[in-house]
């Protein structure tokens, strides 16, 4: 299978990186100047599991050809129009377009554009940045995929994609219900986005104040209440789970919208938050902690908007 992977940073660069030791072949459709420092330094990946670094086959979205059997999306989902134009002339009849998003709207924009038989459900259960100097750097050992078409059959593409992604050492978990596995991971996002963001603080330090625990657990409680609104309730091992990750005083979790948020960079306010709070009213869930969650996200995009965010110290 011939893979394009947008980007060779954060999710992408692991997958593709990954993919790429393991023999697949696959490409990195990326801007010139990714271009030129990977032609420069290669791909390196920093990873619990194992460094890499590797000679990567990069592509400007002008060079690419309708010849790709899967494209891998991990991108932002405030990205999605800019990515849908650059992968749009890697994709043939063939193609399968699995994407890695944050979020559910997406599926129904790329379905529009592509058509839903092109297009695969998935995500990623990673911790990965970025670093300024162009290393791919994997914060724990979290690394599973989960995917598979939207109607649930299991067919030979998405059974040979698991297979290839199995070799990597990457868990592939092939989903015959991947929307209720998206809405699972948006239970789980919006909370943490939700509560790491809006008190500027990890999960530890949440539970270790007198209340904080409560109040995500609360926010939890929430989410799975929307989420059983629209037939995909929760089931008592996914809450359990969770209700345990959200008790720890020790944890240092925080979500990957909070980190960019610390940094002053762009978040996904709208594709989390905002249509978490459109889909707690739809579900007439009271909205107070969602509201107050979005709210204070899009009050930080204002200020930085303005050029109005404090200055990081260095270091």
């Amino acid at each position: 299978m011939k893979v394009l992977v947008l980007g060779a940073g954060g999710v992408g660069g692991v997958v593709g990186g990954r993919l790429l030791a393991h023999g697949a072949d696959v490409s990195f459709v990326v801007r010139e100047h990714r271009k030129a420092q990977l032609a420069r330094e290669g791909l390196r990946i920093e990873s619990p599991l194992g460094n890499l670094h590797l000679q990567a086959r990069a592509l400007l979205a002008s060079e690419l050809q309708p010849e790709f059997d899967v494209v891998v999306m991990a991108c932002k989902a405030y990205d999605l129009g800019s990515a849908i134009a650059t992968v749009r002339s890697g994709v043939s009849n063939r193609t399968a377009i699995l994407p890695l998003l944050n979020g559910l709207a997406h599926l129904e924009r790329l379905n529009e554009i592509f058509g839903k038989e092109h297009v695969l459900g998935g995500s990623a259960k990673m911790q990965v940045a970025l670093s300024p100097t162009g290393v791919v750097r994997q914060l724990n050992d979290w690394q599973t995929l989960t995917f598979g078409e939207q109607d649930g059959r299991l067919t030979p593409r998405v059974v040979a994609l698991r297979e290839m992604i199995q070799k990597t050492g990457i868990e592939a978990q092939l989903s015959t219900d991947i929307f209720r596995d998206m809405w699972m991971k948006m239970v789980h996002l919006a909370t943490v986005a939700g509560m790491t963001c809006m008190m500027r603080a990890n999960v530890g330090e949440i539970v270790r104040t007198p209340e904080g625990g409560e109040l995500l657990k609360r926010f939890l409680h929430r989410n799975a209440d929307i989420a059983a609104h629209f037939g995909y309730r929760p089931d008592e091992k996914f809450m359990a789970s969770y209700l345990a990750l959200f008790s720890d005083s020790a944890s240092r979790y925080e979500a990957s919208m909070a980190r960019d948020l610390e940094k002053g960079g762009q978040v996904e306010s709208e594709q989390i938050l905002g249509d978490m709070l459109k889909r707690c009213r739809q579900a007439v869930v009271p909205d107070d902690l969602h509201l107050a969650a979005y709210t204070h996200v899009k009050a930080y995009e204002q200020r930085r908007d303005a050029g109005r965010l404090p200055k990081l110290a260095p270091g």
